[in-house]
């Protein structure tokens, strides 16, 4: 039974669909994608139905990582019972989770960076224009991620 991460973060169309595609490039590179099942959403309603924002799609791209098809989507309640891990972006988004979610009596929530030694938000590379930094945070993160749970499931 493979572990199932959702990423989430404002509108899913930056740093989740990042998160989600970097996710499934290293646990392909390390020969677990059998053991993970990896997709993200948003907290916010605004952004549904549109294609990853091109900025993130570019910097994806340079790293020979493609997200074609992906449209953000909304995360919803009935999420907590479908998903092992629900980890977010910035303490901003936890909020948000937490009320979509109603609740996480199961400890299923957390941030990503939170799996690091050097917990911190993810800045919203949308208002920062910095893909590149948020890129290299999402790898560190998500490595760590991967380190932290590959044995737990």
């Amino acid at each position: 039974m493979p572990i199932k991460v959702l990423f989430v973060c404002w509108g899913n169309i930056c740093r989740s669909p990042m998160a989600e595609f970097i996710m499934k490039d290293l646990v392909e590179k390390r020969g677990l994608s059998d053991r993970f099942f990896i997709e993200s959403a948003a907290h916010s309603s605004e952004e549904i139905g549109n294609p990853v924002y091109p900025p993130a799609k570019a910097e994806l791209a340079k790293h020979g990582i493609s997200c074609e098809g992906k449209r953000a989507r909304q995360m919803k309640r009935e999420d907590y019972g479908k998903w092992d891990l629900i980890v977010g972006m910035e303490q901003l988004n936890m909020g948000y989770m937490l009320r979509i979610l109603g609740g996480d009596p199961e400890g299923k929530v957390h941030l990503l960076m939170d799996f690091t030694g050097t917990p911190e938000d993810i800045d919203d590379p949308w208002y920062t224009g910095d893909f590149p930094g948020v890129y290299e945070q999402i790898v560190r993160g998500c490595n760590a991620l991967i380190d932290a749970v590959g044995d737990r499931f």
